[in-house]
C-alpha cells in the first residue's frame, strides 16, 4: 500500500481523495481586488456593456473603489463609454489601468491598440490569454468591486474568466424578447456547471417611458423573465427602460452623467456582498 504525501500535482494515482487542481491565476502583486463580478449575456445586442458601465458608475457614487475589466476583446466598447482614448502606460510592476475623472479604473484591448478602429483577429486561446493577462499583468491597486464585461455567449473567453479569475458571482443581462429566454437558459446552465453563483438578472430594454405623459410602453412585448427567474430561483435585480439619453451619454463618453435611478437598488444590494 502506497502512502499519500498530500501532493496531488506530483502523483499519478487516480484515488478518491485526489484534489482538483486549481486553475485560478495569481493577481498582479500590486492588485488587491475584493470582489469580482462578471456581467454576462447569452447573446449580443442586449446592452451588456451599457449595464456594466452604469453599474460601475453606481458603485463609484456609493463610495466604492471600482474597476472594469473589458473581456470583450473583439468588440471592446467600455473605453468609449467613458471617453478614454489614450494608450495605457506601464511601470516596472506591470500595466497601469486608465482612470476616469471619477476614479473608475478601466482596462481594455482598445487602450493598447495603435488605432481604436483596428480589428483584433485572434483565435480563441489567444483571446482567453489576453483576458487572463488583464488580471495578472495589470496593477489594479485597491479595488472594492471589479466588473468583468464579458463577450456574449459561452465560448473560450467565458471559460477562461470563470476558471482563471476569482469570480464571486455573475449578473445575467437579458431583454424581453422570446429568443432571449432560451439563450439565457444556456448561460444559467453554464454558470452552474462551472459552480459560479448567479447573483441575479438585469432586464434591459424592458419598456419605453413616454417623456410627455409618463406612460410605459413595452416595445418588445410582455417579458417572460419572471417565469424564467422563478424556474431557476434567481432574483430579478432591475428592469431598465429604453432610454435614448443613456445611449447618447454612452456614445459621447459621458456615462458618468447617465441617470442611474433604475439601477440604484441593484447597486446598493451588490455593494453589501
Amino acid at each position: 500500500m502506497s502512502q499519500c504525501s498530500g501532493n496531488c500535482s506530483s502523483c499519478g494515482e487516480s484515488c478518491a481523495d485526489r484534489k482538483q487542481e486549481s486553475l485560478l491565476a495569481e493577481a498582479n502583486p500590486k492588485s488587491h481586488v475584493k470582489k469580482v463580478i462578471a456581467v454576462v449575456s447569452g447573446k449580443g445586442g442586449v446592452g451588456k456593456s451599457t449595464v456594466t458601465s452604469m453599474l460601475a458608475e453606481a458603485m463609484v457614487k456609493l463610495g466604492k473603489k471600482t474597476a472594469i475589466l473589458d473581456a470583450d476583446i473583439t468588440g471592446p466598447s467600455i473605453p468609449k463609454a467613458f471617453g478614454l482614448h489614450s494608450q495605457i502606460e506601464a511601470s516596472d510592476d506591470g500595466m497601469l489601468p486608465a482612470v476616469t475623472d471619477e476614479g473608475l479604473k478601466v482596462m481594455s484591448i482598445n487602450l493598447l491598440l495603435p488605432e481604436e478602429t483596428d480589428p483584433v483577429l485572434w483565435r480563441g486561446p489567444i483571446l482567453g490569454g489576453a483576458v487572463k493577462q488583464f488580471w495578472t499583468d495589470v496593477c489594479w491597486g485597491d479595488v472594492d468591486f471589479m466588473f468583468v464585461d464579458m463577450p456574449p455567449g459561452t465560448g473560450d473567453v467565458a471559460l477562461t474568466v470563470f476558471q482563471s479569475l476569482p469570480i464571486d458571482g455573475i449578473l445575467l443581462v437579458t431583454s424581453p424578447q422570446d429568443l432571449v429566454s432560451m439563450i439565457v437558459a444556456k448561460a444559467v446552465k453554464m454558470a452552474r456547471m462551472m459552480n459560479i453563483p448567479i447573483l441575479g438578472f438585469v432586464e434591459n430594454y424592458s419598456f419605453f417611458r413616454c417623456p410627455d405623459c409618463g406612460k410605459e410602453h413595452k416595445i418588445f412585448g410582455e417579458s417572460k423573465l419572471d417565469e424564467l427567474a422563478l424556474s431557476y430561483s434567481i432574483p430579478v435585480l432591475a428592469r431598465l427602460p429604453i432610454d435614448p439619453e443613456v445611449a447618447k451619454h454612452f456614445d459621447e463618453g459621458r456615462m458618468a452623467q447617465a441617470d442611474l435611478t433604475d439601477l440604484g437598488a441593484a447597486a446598493t444590494l451588490l455593494s453589501r456582498l
